[in-house]
């Protein structure tokens, strides 16, 4: 069996670029807690949905939903409070 694969998938799969930075990788540590307060939201949603969703679902989805929030929150404090180069404000 032969596998066909594409001219720009055999040129590019060991590429260096392929690979993410430090600085990607810092910022993804930084969003950290709101992708795993969002990961928690969906988790929510999805237990939900396959029936009425009852007071401890509701409960739980607000729950998440507020973690999100505050996720966002302080990820947005944290990226404002942050020194712009040059000294600007």
């Amino acid at each position: 069996m032969d596998h066909i694969v594409t001219v720009q998938d055999a040129v590019t799969a060991f590429a260096d670029f392929m690979e993410p930075t430090n600085a990607e990788l810092d910022a993804i540590e930084q969003e950290m807690p709101l992708i795993l307060a969002g990961v928690d939201l969906v988790d929510a949603q999805i237990t939900a949905l396959d029936r009425t969703p009852n007071e401890v679902d509701n409960r739980r989805i607000r729950r998440a939903r507020n973690r999100v929030l505050a996720a966002r929150r302080e990820l947005a404090n944290r990226t404002a409070g942050a020194t712009l180069p040059g000294g600007a404000a």
